[in-house]
């Protein structure tokens, strides 16, 4: 024979499950108090390990690199970060200068050495539309900057094809090849603090909804969907920095939409 439950009782139970989804529910970010740049792009990242000595000239006093110990980012000291920004606008949602640009990037993942602060810091790179917010300046003003993408299929196959040449007048240049097969894509996102290289007690918040498809990983070790990949990055304030810089994981980002802000 069934017992009868008392209503009261039934009560109990749904306040406690209400109580117990409140509990589990993800907390919304808090919001951004000045809102800069919002954009949509896309992106090719490359993970890096370059010279921890040469690296740690180049962050200010008290920072430290923060690589991963494990995972796809296992090792990677340093980020370069291919960029096509297809629609750049303000806070009114106006276009902000062309509306558009590409850069080549240079990130690190940093950390305050006394553990208080993590994030990344924009050690360099080469821009065709002059600076992001969060770059604080770092960025050379490209003399060249090209960049052509191509898509394809063949009997239900797909490739895809990326070419980036960025150079500034330094010597500095930035060049990518690559050919791939394109696979699932991995949502992610978050916010992401970039500290001012020159005065750390600066930073801005770059919060994102992206999508990112590893395409090849010495560390995950998934199927290798590279085809062809050539590398030249160098010259100028940055040869010491990327002499030996040894690829880690080839990362296609096709979603990345980012607004960049303040706390």
């Amino acid at each position: 024979m069934r017992k009868a439950v008392s209503a009261g009782f039934i009560g109990t139970i749904t306040l406690l499950g209400i109580q117990a989804a409140q509990a589990q529910a993800p907390a919304a970010p808090p919001p951004l108090t000045t809102v800069l740049e919002q954009s949509s792009e896309y992106r090719f990242q490359l993970d890096l390990h370059v010279s921890d000595a040469v690296l740690a000239k180049m962050l200010p006093a008290g920072w430290e690199t923060a690589m991963a110990a494990q995972g796809p980012a296992k090792d990677a000291n340093l980020r370069l970060i291919f960029v096509d920004a297809v629609n750049i606008v303000g806070p009114d949602n106006k276009p902000l200068g062309k509306g558009a640009g590409r850069i080549a990037m240079l990130a690190a993942p940093v950390r305050k050495s006394d553990g208080s602060a993590t994030g990344q810091m924009i050690l360099g790179g080469i821009s065709e539309t002059g600076n992001d917010p969060d770059a604080y300046g770092v960025y050379l003003k490209a003399a060249t900057a090209k960049m052509t993408r191509s898509a394809s299929t063949a009997n239900g196959a797909a490739t895809e094809t990326d070419d980036w040449d960025f150079s500034a007048a330094g010597g500095e240049h930035l060049q990518l090849h690559l050919k791939f097969t394109p696979g699932a894509a991995a949502k992610g996102g978050g916010d992401t603090r970039f500290y001012n290289p020159a005065d750390p007690s600066q930073f801005q918040i770059s919060r994102t909804q992206q999508v990112t498809d590893i395409t090849r990983n010495v560390t995950a070790n998934p199927p290798d969907r590279v085809l062809e990949f050539s590398l030249k990055a160098g010259g100028g304030k940055y040869a010491a920095l990327l002499d030996g810089a040894r690829p880690l994981s080839w990362d296609s980002q096709p979603v990345y939409v980012r607004i960049v802000g303040a706390p």
